[in-house]
């Protein structure tokens, strides 16, 4: 599904979500009528009664769609590749802007700790007051987990400096017509 396209869905069970942007629960009913607005990393975005609830990819059954199934192969190492941590990140999408986390300029450092088996994530949001702050914080923990050998994750958001458009890769400035 492209960002532009937007499918109406008839919701196949009572599913919890997220509004969108500020981040409180939500509950949609059996039988809703809903537009799918986004589908990307797993998670979808849909407008119910007029407001945007981010509902998460272990739901997707919910809407009728295949949630997203994220796996990667353990190095023979034994070491937390640096290259799927990268690759488990590409996979957070911002409920509102159809781009990743990591191409929207969100994530201001990555740090593995081999010894530990922990990572350690610095990030931001695109405004401080975004409620989705601690949905995207536990997108983040949950698909770093599944990269194989990480015991720990730790994510801080900052805030300093700022996040500003000028962040976001030349893609992602392209994708959402930002760039100029």
């Amino acid at each position: 599904m492209s960002s532009q396209e937007r499918t109406l869905l008839t919701v196949r069970r009572e599913v919890q979500g997220r509004l969108v942007p500020v981040g409180d629960p939500v509950t949609v009913p059996a039988d809703s009528f809903v537009t799918l607005t986004q589908s990307l990393g797993g998670n979808y975005t849909i407008v119910h009664n007029g407001n945007m609830v981010r509902i998460d990819g272990t739901d997707a059954d919910a809407l009728g769609l295949e949630g997203l199934s994220l796996s990667f192969e353990p190095p023979g190492d034994g070491k937390i590749s640096e290259a799927q941590v990268w690759e488990a990140l590409h996979t957070v999408f911002d409920p509102e802007i159809p781009v990743d986390l990591v191409n929207l300029g969100l994530i201001y450092s990555v740090k593995i700790d081999q010894g530990s088996r922990r990572i350690a994530v610095a990030m931001t949001l695109t405004a401080p007051g975004c409620g989705m702050g601690p949905v995207l914080v536990g997108d983040v923990e949950h698909r770093l987990r599944m990269v194989p050998f990480v015991d720990d994750v730790d994510v801080e958001l900052i805030f300093d400096p700022p996040w500003s458009r000028d962040m976001m890769s030349e893609e992602a400035q392209l994708e959402t017509g930002m760039f100029y």
